[in-house]
């Protein structure tokens, strides 16, 4: 049985193979459907789903497990984001992080930061538009900031504020010519002489912004108040949890710790957000959803032509095999063999015009990995959906022609060849 089931299954490949090179033009135009199909298909999957991946890593990089204590909601959004219900709420402060971390067991670090986007200068040459961020010593505990070059902001350097700076790595290329000469030197940012300590290693462009840690300047907390005004610096507190608690654990947990702090009474709306970077991750999952759907949607149009492309070669085939198929018959073939010979026919067809989209894409993602800021590159998801795709379109595309070639009588076949 297994011996004649590889036998059908090569003969009917050698059938595909020897039909496309007998009519190489004719097929090939009818598998151009396919092809189309199975391009705009796998080609906006794997560009979306790079591009989702890309953002996706990008959030998680602002700290696993980690809650945001904000004013504002993160994910809200849109034309119709309630901005007038955020605006009046009062921003998070120091005192409240200390606060927290007595009263939150779920909480394993906490930090504190502000920012200000200012310029930054060195030996007569200014650079505008830098991200100058505030932050207390438990920072890097939550977010992982990686040192190139230098050092990171000791513990006793935090402690009593001292003027020294983490630089990122487009900073000390632009400032210094080369980000490894920046290390000892000093940079002035609002009258204030700062010595750089490290240089962040090189994080490329990001989607979302993110940290940008190429384009920032790291200091203390508590040296960030000489040039800044905390109120109107982006205030807000990081916590992360423990390893073996869930990020809602620790929100739950910081809901009642907040309303404790600031004094807010169970039926009252709260006057603080708590920003979950889980949360954060699945709304932007949710906004893919569509796109994908889209892709969808064009390929299967394509798809649907190449059918039909497909069923015309198969009935063309049954009517010039109609003599081979009435002397099978006469010497035995069953119904169900024919009728298998063609439906792989017909799915083998499909999965070369399917080899050919796949290729394309191939070539797709190699073009946009050199244009965009990130990889795009093929799952092997989407590979196994090509082969799948193509084979329900043949056996859909095939099964009357095989049908018809099924039930032929042989007699009548034979006669007719």
């Amino acid at each position: 049985m297994i011996r004649r089931t590889i036998e059908i299954i090569g003969s009917s490949f050698k059938m595909a193979l020897q039909e496309l090179w007998k009519n190489k033009l004719r097929t090939f135009l009818s598998l151009f459907g396919v092809t189309i199909g199975i391009f705009c298909i796998i080609g906006v999957l794997a560009v979306v789903n790079s591009l989702e991946h890309n953002i996706t890593n990008e959030i998680k990089s602002m700290g696993s497990n980690s809650i945001y204590i904000d004013k504002w909601e993160w994910t809200g959004g849109g034309p119709d984001y309630p901005w007038w219900k955020y605006v009046n709420r009062p921003s998070p402060k120091y005192a409240e992080m200390r606060e927290i971390r007595e009263r939150t067991s779920s909480a394993e670090y906490i930090a504190f930061k502000i920012e200000i986007q200012d310029n930054a200068e060195y030996a007569g040459n200014t650079l505008s538009n830098v991200h100058v961020y505030g932050i207390s010593e438990d920072f890097d505990n939550i977010q992982p900031v990686e040192i190139q070059y230098g050092r990171y902001i000791s513990d006793a350097e935090f402690d009593r504020g001292v003027n020294v700076a983490v630089i990122g790595n487009e900073i000390g290329e632009k400032l210094f010519g080369s980000p490894e000469l920046a290390v000892g030197k000093e940079i002035t940012i609002r009258g204030k002489k700062l010595v750089v300590a490290g240089v962040i290693k090189k994080q490329g462009k990001q989607m979302i912004g993110g940290w940008e840690f190429d384009q920032s300047v790291i200091i203390s907390y508590k040296f960030a108040r000489n040039i800044m005004d905390e109120r109107r610096a982006d205030p807000f507190i990081m916590v992360k949890g423990w390893d073996n608690l869930t990020s809602k654990a620790v929100k739950d947990e910081l809901s009642g710790t907040m309303r404790a702090i600031r004094r807010i009474s169970p039926t009252k709306d709260p006057n603080f957000s708590l920003n979950d970077i889980n949360d954060l991750s699945d709304s932007i999952s949710s906004a893919f959803v569509g796109l994908n759907i889209g892709a969808i949607v064009i390929g299967g149009i394509s798809l649907i032509v190449g059918l039909f492309g497909v069923a015309n070669i198969m009935f063309v085939t049954v009517r010039e095999r109609t003599g081979q198929i009435g002397l099978k018959k006469a010497l035995g073939a069953k119904k169900r063999v024919i009728l298998s010979e063609f439906l792989l026919e017909s799915a083998f067809l499909c999965i070369i015009g399917g080899i050919i989209g796949l290729t394309l894409v191939f070539l797709l993602t190699i073009i946009l990995s050199g244009a965009l800021e990130f990889p795009v590159y093929v799952s092997v998801a989407n590979m196994a959906w090509t082969f799948i795709i193509c084979v329900l379109v043949g056996i859909i595309a095939g099964i009357i022609p095989a049908y018809k070639a099924a039930q032929m009588d042989p007699v009548v076949a034979i006669r007719s060849k």
